[in-house]
């Protein structure tokens, strides 16, 4: 006997996608989140992030993102978007749970948090692959006298105004990121290969109008790969222009840091105030260390997100689950609805209430 149809993990966009496919399926889910509102990661991003993808191309499923479909949600649209699916989905969402392990006997799965207790015979973890910032193991980094960040930490530029900054990394965030700053600080970005730009909008329209028409973004080539490659930064016009008008410049990834000094390939020296790393993230699933079910780099052990340890251990929400789009708005519903298709549910009379696809 269990206490519920199926638990999931994490009330981000990964859980809420998660918790629809299991009601769309008959069953009852509790979905515990470890923040005040199951919004996911959200209000922890830097106060400017604005989404690359449209509107159009940014929704669960069943609730059309809301204004022009073809303007770019800011952050707090996003959070706000989240409330509102989280509101309608008509499942036990249950904020202020935090989750420190799982464990399986005789087939039930009994998740453990701070005074709580549950169990189901399915688990879903979707608390992301975006929840444990990653820091490269830089040398001299862990004796660098200044101020070492994370882009999670970061939220406005002026509290650096004036400094000497160096933004490590290549991606869409290193790039947006250490543009803003460089209206305020003097910024160089660190990478260990240049850094590609895409087109933001090619030919009139935008990128994931041509992802989508050519199918891209649906290919489930994602457990393919031993490698995820590198996506290049979506430029609507104005990051390569700042790069390569120096605000901010590009260099080649530092040798090491002394003191308060980071040492560059050429030998050259240069005193830092901070080094903010926009490194990316890993996935956060430490609770489920003692099944057994992830590996050595604590990655879960899984099949287009289905668990290759466990029978009725899911995932929502992985960086190339299945394809390019998997960790994303426009990705996780299709994932979900995947993996829950394929764990051995017991289904109920229930059906979901609300956010059902919007008709045409």
């Amino acid at each position: 006997m269990t206490d519920h149809d199926a638990i999931v993990i994490g009330g981000g966009q990964a859980g809420l996608a998660a918790a629809r496919a299991l009601r769309t399926h008959g069953l009852q889910p509790v979905v515990l989140e470890a923040g005040a509102e199951p919004v996911g990661s959200w209000p922890r991003y830097y106060d400017s992030l604005t989404l690359f993808s449209p509107a159009r191309y940014s929704s669960l499923p069943g609730l059309p993102f809301p204004g022009d479909p073809e303007h770019y949600p800011h952050r707090d649209e996003v959070i706000d978007y989240l409330r509102t699916y989280a509101g309608c989905l008509d499942a036990d969402i249950r904020t202020h749970h935090r989750v420190d392990t799982v464990t399986r006997d005789d087939g039930v799965f009994t998740v453990h948090g701070a005074g709580t207790t549950l169990s189901a015979p399915v688990v879903i973890a979707a608390s992301g692959g975006f929840s444990r910032p990653h820091r490269p193991a830089l040398s001299g980094l862990d004796t660098f006298t200044g101020t070492v960040l994370h882009s999670s930490d970061y939220r406005e530029p002026s509290p650096f105004a004036g400094q000497r900054i160096v933004v490590v990394g290549a991606g869409n965030s290193a790039v947006q990121i250490a543009t803003e700053l460089a209206d305020h600080a003097h910024v160089t970005l660190a990478t260990r290969t240049p850094i590609k730009f895409a087109p933001q909008r090619p030919l009139g329209r935008d990128v994931h109008f041509w992802s989508a028409a050519i199918g891209f973004d649906h290919l489930p080539i994602g457990h393919l790969l031993r490698t995820p490659p590198t996506s290049p930064v979506n430029d609507p016009g104005r990051y390569r222009a700042a790069v390569h008008a120096g605000r901010p410049d590009q260099r080649r990834m530092f040798t090491t840091i002394e003191g308060n000094e980071v040492v560059w390939p050429d030998g050259k020296r240069e005193t830092v105030d901070t080094i903010l790393l926009a490194t990316g993230f890993q996935p956060g699933l430490s609770y489920l260390d003692s099944l057994g079910a992830l590996d050595t780099t604590g990655h879960p052990r899984h099949n287009r997100g289905l668990s290759t340890t466990h029978s009725g251990l899911g995932y929502v929400g992985l960086e190339w689950q299945r394809s390019f789009a998997s960790a994303t708005l426009r990705g996780v519903g299709r994932d979900a609805e995947y993996v829950v298709k394929r764990l051995p549910l017991s289904r109920n009379a229930a059906r979901a209430k609300c956010c059902q696809p919007a008709r045409a």
